[in-house]
């Protein structure tokens, strides 16, 4: 793959030098290099070729895809001895990323995450697994002039028999009209009709691969939701921005007395229903009562107190730039009052959080502190970060937090 975008025969290597404080915080080992650290360049550069970077002393520093137009103007592959980057480079650290998997995952749970971007050494692209299809998305237009050898290598193993193309709303617009790619494209395999129905931790779920939020389907909250499955027995759950319900049926399926699923979103709650009759078969699930509600969620918990035993706060990210974290710092502060505010006594609070511009610090203190005002005294069960298969190995891919709190009766 490394020739794929060169710009011609003749044409020399694209060399950049950086500031001495960009050359620290790559030996670091941060997988980006913004625009302005870049101090010298020996020619323009063309989107997703590769770029190797220099020294103040002209040595080897690292090397990375390179886009023109990105603020992010080179996202690294590697770092530290030269290496050529051939095919049987990118097969290593392909086989690399998914050896982090092995192990992890019985035939209960079809459906993972294969490469997690920049902390597999993938940046900007994603590539998730649901059954034998899998989810490619490309949050950088640096993958796209290297999209059909990036597919041929994925697609390698004969157990992946389709591959569908996600891409950042970022890049659509250029993916269309440079290189005639769609979000929802499938590139590799039979088309697809209907969204793809996997397992996770035995119960069944439907992803929208072609048109759902991320790949599909939230894989992130695996391991939290089969917490609240441990907690839920003889509890009466709200599954607040509920989005297709998987909260709610662990919940179901761990003897929940009720479960309420609420949600802005009419496509939302249709697609939590039909994850609920996936698994009619299962006995817990099939016997336990289960309300939809379409609602703002901030707007109806203010209607709503000592109502519920277990509530279950996993909202989109409330920052999506930096200028927007003081503001979702309060707005998780107000969601965890309103939360507490609709517990029963002895009820349970597991809250998360998205959004990568707010800490896990600023998080779990804004929830701990927004407890503690109330006046009701409260125990720390767990604090949670990143599954294994989304590891984080840099600061801005560390996104995921949630902290679960028992209030005393």
């Amino acid at each position: 793959m490394e020739t794929t975008s060169t710009p011609g025969k003749n044409a020399p290597r694209l060399r950049l030098r950086v500031s001495a404080a960009a050359e620290t915080i790559l030996r670091g080992g941060h997988p980006w290099l913004f625009a302005e650290s870049i101090r010298e360049q020996n020619r323009a550069g063309k989107l997703g070729e590769l770029a190797v970077v220099y020294d103040r002393k002209d040595e080897f520093l690292a090397v990375g895809l390179f886009d023109p137009q990105s603020p992010i103007r080179v996202r690294l592959l590697h770092a530290g001895k030269p290496q050529t980057l051939d095919a049987a480079w990118w097969r290593a650290r392909l086989a690399q990323a998914l050896a982090k998997r092995d192990g992890l995952f019985d035939p209960q749970t079809t459906a993972f995450r294969c490469i997690n971007g920049e902390s597999d050494g993938w940046p900007g692209l994603v590539l998730d697994r649901y059954e034998t299809t899998l989810a490619l998305k490309l949050y950088s237009a640096a993958w796209l002039p290297r999209l059909e050898e990036t597919a041929s290598l994925i697609c390698e193993p004969a157990a992946n028999k389709r591959l569908v193309l996600r891409l950042s709303r970022n890049i659509q617009a250029l993916a269309a009209a440079q290189f005639k790619l769609a979000d929802g494209q499938v590139l590799r395999g039979a088309p697809l009709a209907e969204p793809v129905v996997f397992l996770e931790t035995g119960l069944r779920f439907e992803a929208d691969v072609l048109r759902g939020q991320k790949t599909g389907f939230f894989l992130d909250q695996r391991e939290n939701r089969r917490f609240v499955e441990t907690l839920a027995r003889g509890r009466t759950i709200l599954n607040a921005f509920s989005f297709s319900g998987a909260f709610s049926l662990y919940a179901a399926r761990g003897g929940a007395k009720s479960v309420t699923d609420l949600d802005i979103s009419s496509h939302a709650l249709a697609a939590a229903r039909r994850n609920f009759s996936l698994n009619e078969s299962i006995p817990a699930v099939a016997q336990c009562p289960h309300e939809f509600t379409q609602a703002d969620a901030f707007e109806w918990l203010v209607a709503t107190a000592n109502k519920f035993d277990l509530l279950v706060l996993d909202p989109p990210s409330l920052a999506k730039r930096e200028s927007e974290r003081a503001g979702a710092i309060r707005a998780y502060a107000r969601l965890a009052a309103l939360g507490i505010r609709a517990l029963n006594r002895g009820g349970i609070l597991l809250a998360a959080s998205c959004s990568a511009h707010v800490s896990a610090e600023e998080f779990f203190g804004a929830v701990r502190e927004t407890a503690a005002k109330s006046g009701r005294r409260f125990s720390v069960l767990r604090t949670t970060g990143h599954a294994a298969d989304h590891a984080a190995t840099f600061k801005e891919g560390e996104y995921l937090k949630a902290v679960c709190l028992a209030l005393e009766p």
